[in-house]
């Protein structure tokens, strides 16, 4: 292997920067192997998160970078991905079965970030990833519905439950257990101990992701869920609109003070479409996601429009992402899920699986 060809395929590769990960493939230790036998060149490289529908880009665009370098024939590029377990709060323990927890929240309700997390679960299942949502709202459980879920879990134990599935995700919601119209009037405790026993006794099955579907606010609930849920990153929705903003602020300083780390902003009905014309208009302001995302130095990782279909598809209990896998708003919720996933990838990771338990018997 000729070293001087090897460090100008390096040069070239790393003149490509991945849009996702913000810097170059080998800076990211993306890049695992370049083999070269005679003019033909292989390059394997593996991310972080999951990547299906870009995957084909990133080949092209190293194929066409690194067959410009002088002795170069024909470039294979092997694109693949590897999902590892991030660190988590300090005090807390990871969940068996699950590397990751992503907390989709917001500060206020009706910005529609059950919305959002269901699409966010679908589309990093589309990128190739295993999934689960949990909905964590206990007083308005609406996940059953918007995946189209009927019936209880099974129990094949009598002590845990088997995560129900509905387009290739995972669930769980305590709107399995009760009846549809059936009130909550629980107070915080229970409601903080019912979430436990949703998290822990559902038996996950090998998890990459494990979305949950926080309650709105920022109240005793949602704190105590940040400091006993082991989370790997949050999300925060918002719309434009100056009074969602306000409350998407309070979400992301409750994180803060936990040392949850802050992945990004969505911007939901950041323009409303009209379903007769096609007319656009910002009816709750604009720009209101990019500023605060500019503000504390967090990336907005999509804007999505006020779009009648989404509402109607998420009713239906087949949500936009597996609806119309091809529209414009599944790109959109798809372009969401690979930031994401690539923003966590870029945390700390967590070894304390690698480290063998030690057990101390009386003998």
């Amino acid at each position: 292997m000729s070293q001087p060809m090897k460090d100008a395929i390096e040069a070239a590769i790393k003149d490509y920067r991945e849009p996702h990960l913000g810097r170059d493939l080998v800076a990211a230790h993306a890049v695992k192997d370049i083999a070269i036998e005679g003019d033909q060149v292989r390059i394997k490289v593996v991310l972080g998160f999951p990547a299906k529908g870009i995957e084909q880009d990133i080949a092209e665009a190293l194929t066409e970078r690194v067959s410009k370098v002088e002795g170069v024939g024909a470039v294979a590029v092997d694109v693949g991905w590897e999902i590892k377990a991030h660190a988590v709060q300090k005090s807390l323990k990871p969940i068996d079965n699950v590397k990751n927890i992503l907390a989709v929240a917001s500060g206020k309700g009706g910005v529609g970030k059950s919305t959002t997390a269901v699409n966010l679960a679908l589309a990093l299942v589309a990128e190739g990833a295993k999934v689960g949502l949990l909905d964590a709202d206990i007083y308005g459980p609406s996940q059953p519905r918007m995946l189209g879920l009927h019936g209880q879990p099974e129990s094949k134990d009598g002590r845990t439950l088997e995560p129900m599935v509905s387009h290739g995700v995972q669930t769980m919601s305590i709107g399995f257990l009760i009846e549809e119209e059936t009130p909550m009037i629980w107070r915080g405790p229970m409601v903080t101990q019912a979430l436990e026993q949703l998290l822990k006794d559902t038996n996950w099955s090998d998890l990459d992701y494990l979305v949950i579907d926080l309650p709105p606010g920022t109240g005793d609930t949602q704190l105590t869920l940040a400091q006993k849920v082991p989370v790997s990153g949050a999300i925060i929705v918002t719309t434009p609109q100056d009074i969602a903003l306000l409350a998407a602020r309070k979400g992301l300083k409750m994180f803060q003070k936990v040392e949850v780390p802050v992945l990004g902003i969505v911007e939901n009905m950041s323009i409303h479409i009209c379903s007769r014309c096609g007319h656009e208009e910002p009816i709750f302001g604009s720009g209101g996601g990019q500023r605060m995302a500019e503000q504390y130095g967090l990336e907005l990782l999509g804007a999505l429009p006020l779009d009648i279909r989404i509402r109607e598809e998420t009713d239906s209990g087949k949500p936009t992402v597996v609806a119309e896998p091809e529209s414009r708003i599944t790109q959109i919720y798809r372009e969401i899920a690979r930031k994401t996933a690539a923003k966590l990838s870029l945390q700390a990771k967590d070894y304390a699986s690698k480290f063998p338990r030690i057990v101390i018997q009386n003998t």
